[in-house]
């Protein structure tokens, strides 16, 4: 699955989780998502399950250690997909 795809199916996963004062059109790969786009350690676990579900990934400990940014999530798809093959 290409970076452009991953993100695609993404973005509307991490909007889901914004506080209403980030708007949706904030989210770019750069943005850190507790940092940035407000995202609180409970919804951070939230998006992390959603996104298990829509990859069908599991995401290991470290792996939510190096969770930082939109890239750090696509980042950790692309490399659980890999695994996956």
């Amino acid at each position: 699955m290409t970076t452009e795809r991953i993100y695609a199916k993404l973005l509307p996963i991490i909007q889901n989780y914004l506080p209403e004062d980030v708007s949706p059109d904030e989210v770019d790969p750069d943005k850190d998502l507790t940092r940035e786009l407000n995202i609180n350690s409970a919804h951070l676990v939230d998006v992390v399950l959603d996104v298990e579900d829509a990859f069908d990934v599991e995401f290991a400990n470290d792996d939510m250690e190096s969770l930082r940014t939109v890239n750090d999530a696509i980042t950790i798809i692309q490399n659980k997909l890999k695994e996956n093959q």
